[in-house]
């Protein structure tokens, strides 16, 4: 944390729109430098212009990989495809549009040339896909790196089920584009052809009232503060408004790609990450305004919430709120439908399902393993510590398959409207029936080596049998839920954690921890997972 977090933006702090525009077409990325190529993340493929990471070839390789992967699929539906609002997805739409079109693919932008949050062409898809009328698949492309600083781009691909594409698709994708982009980008086909037009907005927006219940909050009077970031959820915070006849501001409607309106991360950046206090101080500062005030970043897959009585909540926090309130509140989902985590999300979840009877299905970090069990019902909610989560209809079916910033925000005021008490109210009721957990994460500079090194390391690299005093009962390089590799690890007592694993989008790496003892407590978790982690990184 530096003495700049929290503050607002200089103008040294903004970037050039025009200088990152022009490197995307300008600059030609070397392949053979790693930090020049196709790289999936756990959300598809990021970097900056400026540093020949996202720049035409990319994407024209990217996307000419992706037409030949769904070929092989036996994909013949339409695209669906949408951006958010950071300088280089428009060019990016652009090219990928050219490329689509230069190999027949039907393609369905936006009916306005808007932006389109990831969440909605997620339900497109998923929409056009369980059409009994339609007998072809579709598929999508989300042009956004989320919540990234302004200077970075992204790509990624959501095959027909909706979510992010699993690691088989997107390692076969990234292989063959940096294939084309050594063959100089020959085999890529272009055309000017003009896509197809969809109705996101409206299609989306309608056919949120079988998620959130409005006719609840409408009749409570919930006075709801909407702050979209700058990013793609802004017309729709607009139209929610007007469709349900909602007491709801937007704050900040305004889309600039330098994001001087927003404050400073931890580390003196500019990022959209509505889970973070330093990014959320404008929006803070106006809490009392409202009964409930929310975020979402650039590409609304993420949530922020804020209360009169707490400011903003802690993703865990929310989580375990959302995960007590909806399984108590939605009658027609399935009985045996489980919660899903990711295993660095707090432990009071796991006492919560306990609590509710569920199955709690925990698995690594990406919001790609809960896609097939949110497609069938047997997981009716899955969530993130990085405020990243979505659930299912109130019927008990597919909402969406990937992230949903904006369902999430919705349901902060659904709760307060039928339970009459906020989110963080509900949350300290939480923690006097089952202790109130401490957690942090720590994240660290690391070059691409270091955080290759920790990706690999495994439970058995762990010599350690105690953990800030307590014997380890667990050393998980595999998730509990499904048996998925971690690309880290995560050490476990009876009465703390801690996880660590690289960033899968920026050269940090993370270490997680929580303690049920409290901060000092945590404080000694901490610095025992760094001499833990350490010591298997020198083994």
């Amino acid at each position: 944390m530096t003495d700049r977090a929290g503050t607002y933006a200089t103008p040294e702090d903004l970037i050039n729109p025009e200088a990152v525009s022009a490197a995307y077409y300008e600059l030609i990325p070397d392949v053979s430098d790693p930090s020049q190529k196709v790289v999936f993340g756990t959300s598809g493929h990021r970097g900056s212009s400026l540093d020949a990471a996202f720049n035409e070839a990319h994407i024209a390789a990217i996307t000419q990989a992706i037409v030949e992967y769904r070929t092989a699929q036996g994909i013949t539906g339409p695209l669906f495809i949408g951006r958010d609002t950071h300088a280089l997805s428009g060019p990016a739409e652009r090219t990928a549009l050219e490329v689509l079109a230069g190999n027949g693919v039907t393609v369905l932008a936006d009916a306005e040339g808007g932006y389109v949050p990831t969440p909605v062409i997620s339900h497109a898809i998923l929409v056009y896909n369980n059409d009994p009328e339609h007998t072809d698949q579709a598929d999508g492309i989300v042009v956004t790196p989320s919540h990234n600083p302004p200077r970075d781009g992204g790509f990624k691909y959501n095959p027909p089920h909706g979510g992010p594409a699993d690691s088989d698709a997107t390692s076969w994708i990234a292989n063959r584009a940096n294939e084309i982009i050594a063959g100089g980008n020959v085999e890529v086909k272009k055309s000017m052809v003009s896509p197809g037009r969809h109705d996101f907005l409206r299609g989306y927006v309608i056919d949120l009232a079988n998620v959130i219940d409005f006719e609840a909050i409408k009749k409570a009077g919930i006075r709801i503060g909407a702050d979209p970031l700058g990013g793609a959820s802004v017309e729709y915070w607009a139209a929610i408004r007007d469709a349900y006849d909602l007491d709801l501001t937007v704050m900040n409607p305004g889309v600039d790609p330098t994001w001087r309106f927003m404050t400073l991360d931890w580390d003196e950046k500019i990022r959209m990450d509505p889970s973070s206090a330093s990014v959320m101080a404008s929006v803070v500062e106006r809490k009392d305004e409202f009964d409930i005030v929310t975020g979402n970043d650039a590409d609304a897959d993420r949530h922020g919430i804020v209360t009169p009585d707490e400011g903003l909540m802690n993703p865990n926090h929310y989580l375990a709120v959302a995960i007590d309130y909806l399984y108590s509140h939605r009658p027609d989902w399935r009985a045996d439908a489980a919660i899903g985590k990711t295993l660095v999300s707090s432990s009071i979840i796991d006492k919560v399902a306990d609590s509710l009877g569920r199955r709690l299905w925990e698995v690594p970090v990406g919001f790609k393993w809960f896609v097939p069990g949110l497609v069938d019902g047997s997981v009716a909610f899955g969530g993130e510590e990085s405020a990243g989560a979505s659930f299912l209809r109130r019927d008990g079916s597919v909402w969406t398959t990937d992230k949903d910033g904006i369902i999430l925000a919705l349901l902060a005021s659904e709760i307060l409207a039928v339970t009459g008490k906020t989110p963080s109210v509900l949350y300290k009721e939480l923690t006097g029936k089952y202790g109130d957990p401490v957690y942090q994460r720590i994240d660290a500079a690391a070059s691409k080596e270091q955080k290759a090194r920790l990706g690999k390391l495994s439970g058995d690299d762990i010599t350690a049998t105690e953990l800030a005093g307590d014997p380890i009962i667990a050393k998980l390089s595999e998730a509990p839920g499904n048996g998925a590799a971690v690309g880290g690890l995560k050490v476990v007592t009876e009465k703390a954690w801690f996880a660590a694993r690289p960033s899968g989008t920026e050269d940090v790496y993370k270490i997680y921890a929580e303690s049920f003892e409290g901060p000092e407590h945590l404080k000694r978790v901490q610095a025992e997972a760094k001499e833990i982690v350490d010591a298997a990184l020198g083994a």
